[in-house]
């Protein structure tokens, strides 16, 4: 069966605003392709040896979300919502151009893997499912199949909150917000967390963060439940994390709080830079203590003490 196929050619800010977008006219899968998702050279020559040349020189030049359909009906609905949003304005999400074309259902399936890679970020290596990888003896191996709809490559956003975690997480049991696949609950339990809590508002993101677990061994360490946010949370937390947007952070500041042991650190990512004194600001009014922060390209991670 061919499938219905449209590429939309954005901007790394507007990239996960229109794969939401195309989801919700009738896509059954996205791929977002942002060489923006790629490190810097300085940090390919650091630590990124695992990415392979090829990668950036078969993106293209400038953000595209791809979605497939089953049928032609819900990729004009996509076609009329993308118009929409083209006339609307309001932030810059580039040319928003469409192209359509036809894919067979199998290459559907795994056109998606080919810009995915084994790559490493401090001590943590991620390795697709579907690729052999000889890990050194440092090495946190985690085993990852993201799903369709969480991008192909590791966005700036995750490699911040990764550095993060290493460095700050020591032990005691920890709670992922908005944990999408898991990447960021696994690198718990790659520490040696015992007890991990991931919280994510989508049933799709549950599923694949429950099955990524069960792929790492880490099943009986990690719980994946559905939620929306801290509601329904009790407990206390020696860690947390959250790989969100900037105003959901700043939600978070006062109903966190309580949850977290003395001393305990909140790591936040998802923040344009520009947002990062907002963030700041919040969380310290709301009793937090600014640790530390990590840059990398647009985007900034900070670290928090309760």
């Amino acid at each position: 069966m061919d499938w219905v196929e449209l590429a939309v050619e954005t901007t790394s800010l507007g990239a996960e605003a229109v794969s939401a977008l195309l989801i919700s006219a009738g896509a059954l899968g996205t791929q977002i392709i942002d060489r923006a998702d790629l490190p810097e050279q300085e940090a390919l020559d650091a630590a990124w040896a695992l990415m392979d040349d090829s990668v950036k020189n078969q993106m293209p030049a400038k953000p595209v979300v791809k979605a497939w359909f089953q049928d032609v009906g819900h990729a004009e609905l996509a076609r009329e919502a993308i118009a929409k949003l083209q006339r609307a304005g309001g932030f810059d999400a580039g040319s928003l151009a469409v192209t359509q074309g036809a894919v067979q259902e199998e290459a559907w399936a795994e056109s998606w893997k080919n810009h995915f890679h084994p790559i490493k970020v401090g001590r943590f290596v991620i390795r697709p499912t579907w690729e052999a990888y000889e890990a050194g003896p440092r090495d946190l191996v985690i085993d990852m199949d993201p799903g369709m709809a969480f991008g192909t490559g590791w966005h700036e956003t995750t490699r911040l909150c990764l550095q993060l975690i290493e460095q700050y997480y020591r032990g005691g049991r920890a709670l992922d917000l908005g944990t999408g696949s898991g990447i960021l609950a696994l690198a718990l339990g790659k520490l040696g967390a015992r007890d991990v809590l991931a919280v994510d508002i989508d049933p799709g993101a549950v599923r694949a963060a429950g099955e990524n677990a069960a792929q790492n061994g880490l099943s009986e360490v990690i719980e994946v439940r559905q939620g929306d946010l801290t509601q329904g949370i009790v407990g206390s937390f020696a860690f947390a994390c959250a790989n969100i947007l900037a105003d959901a952070i700043i939600v978070l500041a006062k109903p966190l709080k309580p949850l977290m042991m003395p001393g305990g650190v909140f790591v936040a990512s998802g923040i344009v830079k520009e947002r990062a004194g907002d963030v700041t600001d919040a969380l310290v009014c709301g009793g937090w203590r600014l640790m530390d922060q990590a840059l990398e390209g647009e985007w900034a991670a900070l670290a928090f003490e309760a």
